[in-house]
């Protein structure tokens, strides 16, 4: 892989590799159907996972969630991950297990009630002793909203304004309870047409401040909006750049850009992009393991399913080692396959880009899936792994990386036990935790309403006010 990623200067000589685990919700790369899997509702698994990443001085155990199971035609799709217990409740159970490592929950702006979801939040920060943080994610669409009596709730334009104000309510509640014993409690005025909301609330604050003060706020939306949100809010941005380092620069300096431009710091946000992991003893057993990881992920069932919501019907009945639908697509609209939407339009235009990379590199249906899935982040020795993720580290292109292993619950081991040594042997990796909040594991400045008076006025301005009652 180092072969063939461009060169780019060091320009933070000193700077060490950070780790978080990224244990997905919805998706069709962890294999699921290999005897050492663990069931994915199993707290044991979960356990297992968090436990190796603490013992491998990783920041952050970041588990991913949906409001609804994934569906094909009318049918929950069963391929993949399906469900899984709330996140806030799963993270409360591993901070019981662990000591260190920070706890990060997504959850959903768009249909949680903002005060509840501080509160929630604000529990688990002060449970596990100021290592919360949370995932802001946002959703539009009818598929999820059916699940609340909502429909869709809010047009896709909207939703990052509801997360701002959502955010707001949230920070106002956790700034409302003072810094150790004593001090007076104030009581919060949220403006209902703010939060659409059917009326306004005055909140009386019940949970105190953890020792980080606020949760640790990620986000990880990758259109121009999410970005100006990331970096205008966030802490911590999640992205998908993380497998070929000339992206991976493109977009930090674009995020850094942003960042200045909303009046803060340029290294305010820390950038985490999601990858995975595959090291051998050679660089041959390496690629070897990648190439069975990339296949045993995309079964022949995944392989028929994933071309078939292109083609708008149900494929099961082709060969998946046989050639595409020599057919055009159906045109419809797919809103409600596998979550997401895809118009008529552009599954004419993808159908037919994928005719023609077939056609030319004679591959079947599976081969194209898996061609289409691209490299998906480091493979080699540890060492070599270890060189790798260090140049990024410290040409600026990253912070650290959110990892996915491709296998739960064993997945980081070879991380831990092979490319974390490595690193450390480099310097390039922490001997030990030198903190005990997340906030200090990340480096982050503190948050963002509690800085001095420059920073407050921006929030005014880009926040929705929380007035005090008397």
């Amino acid at each position: 892989m180092t072969s063939t990623q461009p060169h780019a200067p060091i320009t933070r000589p000193h700077a060490q590799v950070h780790f978080g685990v990224f244990f997905q919700g919805v998706n069709h790369t962890t294999i699921w159907s290999d005897p050492e899997s663990g069931p994915q509702t199993d707290v044991a698994s979960f356990e297992r996972v968090v436990r190796t990443a603490e013992r491998g001085l990783f920041d952050a155990f970041f588990l991913g969630e949906g409001l609804r199971l994934r569906e094909t035609r009318g049918r929950v799709h069963d391929l993949d991950v399906v469900g899984r217990p709330d996140a806030i409740t799963q993270l409360a159970a591993l901070a019981a297990v662990t000591e260190r490592i920070g706890l990060v929950a997504t959850q959903n702006t768009t249909y949680h009630d903002p005060a509840e979801l501080a509160r929630r939040l604000a529990s688990l920060d002060v449970l596990s002793g100021g290592r919360a943080a949370w995932n802001v994610v946002t959703t539009d669409n009818a598929w999820t909203g059916e699940n609340f009596r909502r429909g869709g709730y809010l047009d896709h334009a909207d939703r990052y304004e509801r997360a701002a104000a959502v955010l707001a309510v949230a920070r106002g509640v956790w700034d409302a309870f003072p810094d150790g014993p004593g001090g007076d409690v104030a009581r919060v005025f949220v403006p209902g047409a703010d939060l659409r909301t059917p009326r306004d609330l005055a909140l009386d604050v019940s949970t105190p401040r953890s020792p980080q003060g606020h949760p640790v706020i990620f986000q990880a939306g990758d259109s121009p909006q999410g970005r100006d949100f990331a970096a205008a809010h966030a802490d911590v941005i999640f992205s998908r750049h993380g497998a070929v380092l000339a992206d991976a620069l493109e977009f930090a300096a674009d995020v850094r850009r942003r960042v200045v431009a909303a009046g803060r710091p340029e290294d305010d946000v820390k950038i985490f992009p999601g990858t995975a992991i595959v090291v051998g003893d050679t660089a041959a057993e390496a690629e070897e393991k990648a190439r069975w990881v990339r296949r045993a992920q995309v079964t022949p069932a995944t392989a028929l399913s994933i071309v078939g919501n292109i083609w708008g019907e149900d494929l099961s009945s082709y060969d998946p080692d046989g050639p595409l639908p020599a057919h055009d697509p159906v045109v419809a609209e797919l809103g409600g396959e596998r979550g997401s939407a895809t118009t008529g339009a552009r599954t004419h235009e993808i159908a037919r880009q994928w005719r023609a990379v077939a056609e030319a590199e004679g591959l079947s249906i599976r081969e194209l899936v898996i061609r289409n899935a691209g490299e998906r982040g480091f493979t080699g020795t540890p060492g070599a792994v270890a060189d790798e993720l260090t140049w990024w580290v410290r040409t600026g292109a990253v912070d650290g990386f959110n990892l996915s292993p491709w296998i739960v619950p064993a997945g980081l081991d070879d991380v831990v036990e092979k490319v974390v040594p490595a690193l450390q042997e480099r310097g390039a990796y922490p001997a030990a935790y030198t903190g005990t909040t997340l906030r200090e594991h990340l480096g982050l400045r503190e948050p963002l309403t509690r800085r001095g008076a420059r920073e407050r006025a921006h929030d005014a301005e880009s926040e929705p006010a929380l007035t005090p009652v008397p």
